[in-house]
């Protein structure tokens, strides 16, 4: 059998840790777990990575950008709004289809000191991409363009609680939850008033 190069044993690493730390999360995972699985002594996984911290950062940073990839390359500036819903549910979902132990790596908690984000970084940064999709949307609908940062997270925040609910089950399919979400949202998108506050004709709060 060929020596694999550093590259490729960099590349076989991450895969094994991926798959480690979805099965076991990151405080049951081991660098002697890692390094079993993959066939290889514990000073390999040391000499590419430094340690349990760095794989696993390496591991989330992959997955990151891999489903942020993967949903931005679903949506456009040209989408109308119910595309824009359907397309970013569609990508998460077959995300998770496609990738469950990426998806159980980005959803557990990780330690606070290694500074990942994990995926409320990774929510944050999707819901940064929205925004601008959003703000053409609502210029084309004469809406404040301003406000579509609230609107982006509410919808990636939607789409990305649905799908952890949808993750260990994965029923009904991918499809038919998609519409579901999509069939909230756009209908909310579709009578959004150009100003929110006043629409719910409240009682101006008034101060003790």
């Amino acid at each position: 059998m060929a020596r694999m190069t550093a590259r490729e044993r960099r590349d076989q690493l991450v895969g094994v840790a991926k798959a480690v730390f979805a099965e076991l999360g990151y405080d049951g995972a081991t660098v002697e777990e890692i390094a079993a699985r993959a066939g290889v002594s514990k000073p390999v996984l040391y000499e590419h990575f430094g340690g349990k911290e760095g794989i696993y950062a390496v591991v989330v940073d992959r997955e990151s950008t891999r489903l942020l990839d993967k949903i931005t390359s679903y949506i456009h500036g040209e989408a109308g709004g119910r595309q824009m819903v359907h397309a970013s549910a569609m990508a998460f979902l077959h995300y998770i289809e496609e990738d469950p132990d990426g998806f159980r790596v980005l959803t557990r908690d990780s330690p606070s000191s290694l500074g990942t984000g994990g995926i409320g970084g990774l929510l944050a940064d999707i819901a940064a991409k929205a925004e601008g999709v959003l703000q053409d949307f609502f210029v084309r609908s004469g809406l404040d363009p301003d406000s579509a940062i609230i609107y982006a997270g509410g919808l990636v925040g939607m789409v990305a609680h649905v799908g952890a609910w949808w993750a260990p089950v994965q029923q009904p399919d991918a499809a038919t939850v998609a519409a579901h979400i999509t069939a909230l949202a756009y209908h909310g998108l579709k009578g959004l008033p150009s100003n929110p506050v006043a629409s719910l004709d409240l009682p101006t709060p008034t101060s003790e």
